[in-house]
């Protein structure tokens, strides 16, 4: 391909993230968070008094808990004023239902979409897509022979109205309950959109689900929901993309995700997020998993300033497995702080963590981890390894692994490596005919492989070129 070429994909990669659309709103709640503003917009929703409660006790245990400092090396929180964020913002749009024709959206927003390649990826590669834009799903669709056969993909404001049942038992009780921490109470007490999927026994989705959150507005907070509950027997794959525009006041993400894994169901989840270098990244995902059950995370984190995101499992049942696949990139001004935590509450577990982390220009990047095996759980196994590539003596890696083992009748491996890209690899691979730019690229790509090779080929394609724009220091 001529060079020409080559600033022409980079171009466009760029233009799929980095633009700005006018701010326009139906409805935008004031500043902070108060018990008014969030029974403004429990009442905006039309939500049932059950879920009204459940978010002022949330508001109540955010109020109540300090703001995390006390882990070593953690990411400076100080610029973090919940004070200072907006935290719902309804979008223009002429029904407060999400539609399922990309057609019937405002012109602004399905532009948004159309430059982020959403419904191309829907017609090629996906069962069903929602995207949402600043508070609110905007688009949901499933395709047909999926709802025939029972499976739901709705967003979250949808799930309360009709399916009420399922989400009262499930929505922040057992699985991360607002008590959890600081930023699970917030989410707890201002969420807004997201996504529920329900797969029943015996039902297997062939071709992935995805749901994409656009951030347009400046100093705002997205705080969506997902929830998803797989029967027994079941299977599923859920990808989350994420991407906001760069603005000099900070933005606040803080979703959250409860995953409940039946009897020898799967589920696999993956996350490719490029939110800007002015965002806080401030996720609570975890997993429930019954016997024989399967859970996967496979998670990208491209952008942010700072990122705290520690997708947990808990195996619940015997035989039940956890997978974890995490990539993380840090370039100048982030600091991207991410890992796993495993729960084996069971016989015959099984647990393995794969972390891989790129630091450049300053950046750092650091693996927190924790895999906790109980007493009793005999026959368990888990594996954790962590490789760490450096491109500068300026950046900087950490790994911060914590094992509590109260059985003795396990098998545990832990494995770390930090290093710098090799003066030796990249002169090979230049006396093969590479500049020194591609050669590195060409290093990192084969070193984020094991996670490229999970997800769909448009996405690994997509995540491979926001590597090769970050280490280029395109992207914002």
């Amino acid at each position: 391909m001529s060079s020409d070429q080559d600033h022409l994909k980079e171009t466009d990669t760029e233009a799929r993230f980095e633009f700005k659309k006018e701010e326009r709103s139906s409805f935008q709640a004031e500043k902070g968070l108060t018990e008014e503003t969030i029974r403004v917009i429990s009442e905006d929703k039309g939500e049932p008094e059950w879920m009204l409660k459940r978010r002022l006790r949330a508001l109540e245990h955010f109020q109540e808990m300090p703001m995390p400092t006390e882990w070593p090396g953690q990411p400076d929180l100080s610029e973090v004023d919940v004070d200072e964020i907006v935290p719902y913002i309804r979008p223009d749009v002429e029904t407060r239902e999400s539609v399922d024709d990309w057609t019937d959206l405002p012109d602004d927003i399905k532009d948004t979409f159309d430059k982020l390649g959403i419904p191309e990826a829907e017609k090629n590669a996906l069962s069903g897509v929602g995207a949402q834009y600043e508070s609110e799903v905007v688009y949901q669709n499933m395709q047909e022979q999926w709802e025939e056969k029972g499976v739901i993909f709705c967003n979250m404001d949808e799930a309360i109205q009709e399916h009420e049942d399922l989400v009262r038992e499930h929505f922040m009780t057992k699985c991360v309950p607002p008590s959890d921490n600081k930023f699970a109470a917030l989410h707890g007490a201002i969420w807004s959109g997201g996504s529920f999927v329900y797969v029943p026994e015996d039902t297997t989705v062939e071709m992935p689900v995805q749901a994409y959150f656009r951030m347009n507005s400046e100093g705002m907070g997205q705080f969506e929901h997902t929830l998803i509950i797989a029967e027994e027997s079941s299977e599923v794959h859920y990808i989350e993309g994420c991407s906001a525009p760069k603005y000099s006041a900070f933005n606040l993400h803080s979703g959250g995700v409860e995953v409940f894994v039946g009897d020898d169901a799967h589920v696999q989840y993956s996350t490719v997020q490029n939110w800007s270098k002015n965002t806080y990244n401030l996720n609570t995902k975890r997993a429930l998993v019954e016997g024989d059950g399967r859970m996967e995370w496979i998670s990208g984190s491209m952008g942010s300033k700072a990122t705290m995101l520690y997708p947990s499992t808990v195996l619940k049942g015997r035989g039940a497995s956890d997978n974890h696949i995490t990539i993380a990139f840090a370039g100048e001004g982030q600091d991207i702080d991410t890992g796993a935590k495993v729960y084996h509450n069971a016989p015959d577990t099984k647990s393995t963590i794969e972390s891989k982390s790129i630091s450049k220009d300053g950046g750092r990047t650091n693996y927190r981890g924790l895999v906790h095996i109980a007493d009793g759980a005999a026959n368990s196994s888990t594996s954790v390894e962590c490789d760490a590539l450096m491109f500068d003596n300026e950046s900087t890696s950490d790994t911060m692994p914590y094992m509590e083992i109260n059985e003795s009748a396990v098998d545990v491996a832990h494995e770390a490596t930090v290093g710098k890209i090799g003066d030796e690899d990249v002169f090979y691979l230049q006396s093969r005919g590479l500049d020194d730019d591609d050669a590195k690229q060409m290093i990192v790509s084969g070193f984020i492989e094991p996670i490229t090779e999970e997800l769909p080929i448009e996405y690994a394609v997509e995540l491979n070129r926001l590597v090769e724009l970050e280490m280029e220091g395109s992207l914002g």
